[in-house]
């Protein structure tokens, strides 16, 4: 069994950064992809950012490719999501993920951390 826990969530103005922390008990979380999703009031959940657990590679959406950065950090158990460049779009509740595959989500869920970006 895994529990996530988001942090880092927060009002920022367009053009600004922050960086999210998932922070993993359970079961060691660097045998799972880990992964970031968002949802937005009124929208389906999506898929944001990606890191394989076989190979460390990551992967992005579109709309967050170059400005996200996800990585981690093992001796800690958490999982990070450097945003930059924060567009009024980003505004969400953002999710971590472990499990699954792809853009398709585990079925490890945190409880969610709002992002808000004012313009």
């Amino acid at each position: 069994q895994v529990q996530l826990v988001e942090s880092g969530g927060g009002l920022v103005q367009a053009g600004g950064s922050l960086r999210l922390s998932c922070a993993a008990s359970g079961r060691t979380f660097s045998a799972y992809n880990m992964a970031w999703f968002r949802q937005a009031p009124g929208k389906e959940r999506e898929f944001v950012a990606g890191r394989r657990y076989s190979d460390g590679y990551t992967y992005y959406s579109g709309s967050v490719k170059g400005r996200f950065t996800i990585s981690r950090d093992n001796a800690k158990n958490t999982l990070y999501l450097q945003m930059n460049s924060l567009k009024s779009d980003d505004t969400a509740v953002y999710y971590c993920n472990a499990g699954g595959a792809g853009s398709s989500p585990g079925s490890y869920w945190g409880q969610g951390t709002q992002v808000t970006v004012s313009s």
